[in-house]
């Protein structure tokens, strides 16, 4: 007899050991970068207004919007022998690491120019148009890939921890931990160094890495979730999207937490504490939690389910910064360091203890919901799905991007200025931005959790029939002629193969 769990064969592995170790590095080299530092280089060395990078940002999303609808179809009515997915990713992510080169040069081409010099400021907005287009082609066909990379969501779930655990462990913060380090190097004249050079070499350089570690996974990865060979149409793909209730109340709750009004940690570390590397310090003690958080994901997810896992990290997390919060405003106490050190590493050593289910079971979620897609209708639109999905967060995301900067402008922060010497105001607004305000502008997002139906009996119902389904598939593929295996997809398209036992979700 077989040994299963959650209705399919978990002792059946589809991912071999290169592509394991391929599937980690990539999820290495996605935090394997400056970006936390991001604001800093368009604040002090690319020098651009607040005001104006919000209207630019505002366009630029509302192109990013348009973009998304056509490209998704695009991807989901793909079928080569290099599968749906990996096209797009092999071909466009050298050129596209190439091209973001521009993007760190920009303070040789503009040098010393004003905020609102307007060569930079067109030369910026014409990078994030190009840029966000190539862009959306790699990040909705990675999400696909990783959705199909093995038809076993306990395997799945297996790399999903790995990858982390691995990620976290041999260093994939080390770039902000350096660029840290050395902006206080800089900032302090300790080092003859201009930021604008640190930023481009480090920029190039954390680039290059993560683009050869992400290539190579593109490179020997396989898109195992077989697709139909009948192309879903437009009607089918939003179909997809309507009856899928994991989905929408994924996208609710997004969307609720998408007004989150909040500010980079590290510049309230820089501008109030004084020093990037402050972040870096207090996260220490909390370190061997982080890495030991992983191992209770397993245990965990055998005793409760992913629901109930994703709804306590949510209130756990929360709860943690608001303490944060309360206490720091006290008599100022987010501008003493002697207070405000021990206190966050208290939080972060807390806080990380649930470091593993924060970033194993949403993935997770977000994977069954595509599962669901293909139990539903009889065929992925994993494309589509997470266009419309992230559709109300990109609209969203325009406008609150836009609000921060003004928000910036509007509590006194000066571009540039020597750091610790803000307004007492706007160091509070920076401390408040990067804890409380946050969690307070985003609690509704935890509501939509609790109705999340892929539970106990409902979810092993749906794998099962996957399991069968695609068993019948992959029969059929070596057995059939082209023309038979379309006759099949066409059936389950029309839904004469879908289960309905699954029906009251």
């Amino acid at each position: 007899m077989s040994n299963t769990g959650h209705g399919v064969d978990i002792t059946r592995k589809y991912v071999n050991r290169r592509e394991s170790i391929a599937y980690i590095l990539n999820d290495f080299s996605a935090s394997f970068s400056i970006g936390k530092y991001s604001n800093r280089f368009i604040w002090d060395v690319v020098k651009i207004d607040f005001n104006i990078y919000g209207v630019v940002t505002l366009f630029t999303g509302i192109w990013d919007i348009f973009n998304d609808t056509f490209i998704s179809v695009l991807v989901d009515r793909t079928r080569t022998r290099w599968g749906k997915f990996r096209p797009y990713l092999i071909w466009l992510k050298i050129p596209l690491t190439v091209f973001g080169f521009f993007y760190w040069f920009m303070p040789f081409i503009f040098p010393n120019t004003a905020a609102n010099y307007i060569p930079k400021l067109i030369y910026f907005f014409a990078f994030s148009v190009i840029n966000e287009t190539a862009s959306t082609f790699t990040s909705i066909s990675q999400s696909g890939l990783l959705a199909t990379i093995t038809p076993n969501p306990v395997e799945r779930v297996s790399l999903i921890t790995k990858a982390n655990f691995w990620s976290r462990f041999v260093g994939e913060k080390i770039p902000e931990m350096v660029m840290g380090v050395l902006i206080d190097l800089i900032n302090n004249k300790v080092i003859a160094m201009k930021l604008r050079s640190l930023f481009v070499s480090m920029g190039m350089l954390t680039s290059v890495l993560a683009c050869a570690a992400t290539f190579w996974f593109y490179w020997v990865s396989k898109e195992r979730v077989m697709q139909t060979l009948e192309r879903p149409s437009i009607k089918q793909g939003f179909k997809a999207i309507f009856n899928n209730k994991p989905i929408l109340l994924l996208m609710l709750s997004d969307f609720l937490s998408g007004f989150s009004v909040s500010q980079s940690r590290s510049d309230y570390y820089i501008d109030v504490l004084g020093s990037a590397s402050l972040q870096t310090i207090v996260g220490i003690p909390a370190y061997p939690i982080l890495n030991l958080s992983y191992a209770f994901v397993k245990p965990l997810r055998e005793r409760f389910s992913s629901k109930t896992l994703w709804i306590f990290e949510d209130i756990y997390t929360d709860m943690c910064w608001m303490v944060v919060f309360a206490l720091g405003s006290i008599n100022k106490g987010f501008m003493n360091r002697k207070v405000m050190i021990p206190m966050m590493a208290i939080e972060e050593f807390v806080e990380m203890w649930v470091y593993g289910v924060r970033h194993v079971i949403p993935e997770e979620i977000r994977n069954e919901a595509m599962d669901y897609c293909e139990w539903k209708n009889g065929y992925r639109t994993e494309a589509m799905t997470a266009t419309a999905k992230n559709l109300v967060l990109k609209i969203q995301n325009v406008v609150m991007t836009s609000v921060k900067s003004f928000i910036l402008a509007k509590i006194g922060y000066i571009q540039g200025q020597e750091i610790g010497t803000q307004t007492d105001k706007a160091k509070w607004w920076l401390f408040a931005l990067g804890t409380g305000v946050p969690i307070i502008t985003s609690s509704l997002g935890i509501i939509p959790k609790f109705f999340y139906p892929l539970t106990g009996k409902s979810r092993d119902i749906m794998y099962e029939d996957l399991t069968k389904r695609r068993s019948a598939l992959a029969e059929a593929a070596g057995n059939a002629d082209s023309e038979t295996l379309k006759e099949i997809a066409r059936a389950e398209i029309n839904g004469e193969y879908v289960h309905n036992s699954f029906e009251k979700i």
